[in-house]
């Protein structure tokens, strides 16, 4: 659901963005000039699958996910979306183009959108832009490719293992305990391309063993290296 929508402010020209990157001042106060600003609440869909793509978007501040829904009415969990991160790329393509994943925020967000002839007039004045854009899809290939050699290679509990070790460098927040990271069972078990059930088995020995700590809807992480090892 959309909460609000004005242009994006000036104070978003200090953003990290990778999309960003590489333009002088002066262009990108003229970027982000074109660009309309909306919030959206918690738990909102932003964009569907299979819907025309027509916008490009930014997301500034809040976090989002991609996920998919299989021909079965399966809901399958895709990749974080963190403040500075873009969405909804095919819109950067010349051709008429489907969006192959849906997209929903897990915080109230705030988001920068470009319409497809803005975005796709501001990629021929400011080339860098498509740079950026390539690199970034090289970025999900190299994750795509991660993803497959670890599901054919790696078992099941160093999948898991590493996908809270990536969820704590990502999302995690620092506290005197160790890393506190925002997360379920479910959305471990998707990083992880695990079962629920195996998620849940190996959170409890982990918890038992005193590497981390589960409670609800978060699991502070403690001590990351004991991940690695087996029960003896």
């Amino acid at each position: 659901m959309k909460m609000s929508a004005s242009p994006a402010p000036a104070a978003y020209a200090n953003l990290k963005a990778r999309f960003l990157e590489g333009l002088a001042p002066r262009d990108l106060r003229a970027i982000l000039g074109a660009a309309r600003q909306r919030r959206f609440f918690a738990h909102s869909v932003v964009i569907n699958q299979e819907d025309q793509a027509r916008s490009l978007y930014l997301l500034a501040e809040g976090r989002a996910r991609y996920f998919y829904i299989t021909p079965e009415g399966q809901k399958l969990l895709l990749p974080w979306i963190l403040p500075g991160e873009i969405f909804g790329a095919a819109a950067l393509l010349s051709r008429s183009s489907c969006y192959l994943v849906s997209t929903e925020t897990v915080k109230q967000c705030s988001i920068l959108i470009w319409d497809k002839l803005t975005i796709r007039g501001l990629v021929e004045r400011f080339p860098a832009l498509l740079d950026n854009a390539l690199s970034i899809a090289f970025d999900y290939l190299d994750w795509a490719r991660s993803a497959h050699i670890g599901l054919a290679c790696h078992s099941a509990r160093l999948r898991l293992a590493q996908a809270l070790v990536n969820l704590a460098r990502d999302i995690g927040g620092n506290i005197q305990e160790g890393i506190e990271i925002a997360v379920t069972n479910e959305d471990l078990a998707n990083a992880a391309n695990v079962t629920p059930f195996t998620a849940s088995r190996l959170l409890s020995e982990w918890n038992r063993r005193g590497a981390l700590t589960k409670s609800r809807g978060k699991i502070l992480l403690r001590f990351p290296q004991q991940l690695f090892t087996r029960e003896v």
